[in-house]
């Protein structure tokens, strides 16, 4: 399995990035070292751009203000062939249960519990009902969140052909959203141009004209709402064969669920199924924005022209979230607690990221990189308190000094 994508292609079409569901696939490059940049603040933040040093293993003749542009460019391609090496060892020492059954398992599961999900709903009891609304709540954004993720950076499978079946599955059919556009958008752009102004750097998350408490806690409720018909929109950028699968895949999937909420559910009335699949996949919305923000926006942003050597731009512009259990489960570990291990080896699954943190997270520190770290309470404090700051103004590009 290889642990590195294509390279990033030109940008074409509209952006729509982002890290979950109805998006996926892949890196970026460049050049570092910088300062002036915000600090994620609480219990577990640990190293952002001001303050930052290069590792021991460089000289005072890599580090230099002007010059040596060669040199610094060869020790940090080296430290990422390092890096991967030890990571291929790790995946090359693991099972396929470990590659790639855990989390089939996990969404396999899911599956399972829908019809249990559908069937609870019937009760004309409080109690039931509601179990069968955080049912599929959690079932929706399980498939739509995890699967569409993993699925575009076809890390369910090691064949092409099942990964372009499963990916037109998760995306398509469970998420609403246009596979080409979703996987070009975050696979190419947003992994490609991690954090790079203008590209990658999350700023299709951005409403300034919403104020934070409406932004934050009100506006998530309309992404179901909102996915598809940017979905639409954004068919105007695939061929036509493309653009008629996409919406034959999205009225399939949103009739299925339609159906299943009027026949086996047993809701009397329309609007009072649309209703319910409003609530089911709306249940976790607010996670999926927060996620999606707290994790790049705030950290180090750089200029295209100025950006980076591919180490160093993961690692300034990647946070890791703590472990929550509701959120790996349906988000994937990838989205949450290894974020950082995602956005250095896209292609592995969500499993294998956790797996191979121990190993990312120590070969950074030792090699004095930042590795990010902090708790959803503290980022969610940070955005209401600077949300001028942080998603209403364009962000300031980081000032890169050091090797260039």
């Amino acid at each position: 399995m290889p642990l590195e994508d294509g390279d990033p292609a030109r940008p074409r079409g509209r952006q729509v990035d982002g890290e979950v569901s109805g998006t996926p696939r892949l890196k970026g490059m460049g050049d570092p070292s910088l300062r002036g940049t915000t600090a994620p603040r609480g219990r577990g933040a640990e190293v952002m751009a001001e303050g930052w040093e290069p590792g021991p293993a460089l000289s005072d003749r890599d580090v230099t203000p002007v010059g040596a542009p060669q040199r610094a460019g060869q020790h940090e391609e080296a430290l990422m062939t390092e890096l991967s090496e030890l990571v291929q060892k790790v995946v090359k020492s693991s099972s396929w249960w470990e590659r790639h059954g855990v989390d089939i398992s996990i969404l396999a599961c899911s599956f399972l519990l829908l019809p249990a999900g559908f069937l609870c709903l019937r009760s004309a009891q409080a109690i039931p009902f509601l179990v069968g609304v955080l049912t599929l709540g959690v079932v929706h954004h399980t498939l739509t969140v995890k699967g569409s993720h993993l699925a575009s950076h076809y890390a369910l499978t090691e064949s092409k052909s099942w990964g372009k079946v499963w990916a037109i599955f998760f995306i398509e059919l469970c998420s609403a959203f246009t596979l080409e556009q979703g996987t070009y958008n975050h696979v190419k752009i947003h992994h490609g141009y991690t954090n790079i102004i203008g590209l990658g750097d999350s700023s299709t998350w951005k409403l300034p004209f919403l104020n934070r408490y409406v932004y934050m806690f009100i506006a998530p409720l309309a992404v179901p709402i909102l996915t598809p018909l940017v979905a639409l929109d954004l068919l105007k950028n695939v061929e036509w064969k493309a653009a008629l699968r996409t919406i034959f895949c999205m009225f399939l999937g949103f009739y299925c669920h339609y159906w299943l909420l009027l026949h086996v559910s047993g809701f009397q009335s329309p609007w009072s199924a649309l209703l319910c699949m409003l609530l089911t996949r709306s249940l976790l919305a607010h996670p999926y924005i927060h996620v999606n923000i707290f994790q790049h926006i705030g950290l180090p942003m750089f200029a295209a022209d100025r950006k980076p050597k591919r180490i160093h731009l993961m690692s300034l512009g990647v946070l890791n979230l703590p472990r929550n259990t509701l959120l790996d489960w349906s988000f994937g570990h990838s989205l949450i607690s290894c974020h950082v291990e995602h956005h250095l080896f896209p292609s592995l699954s969500d499993n294998m990221c956790l797996k191979i943190k121990p190993v990312v997270s120590q070969y950074l520190k030792q090699k004095k990189l930042p590795y990010n770290e902090d708790t959803y309470s503290s980022r969610l404090r940070l955005f209401l308190q600077r949300y001028e700051e942080l998603m209403v103004h364009a962000p300031p590009i980081t000032e890169l000094v050091g090797i260039q």
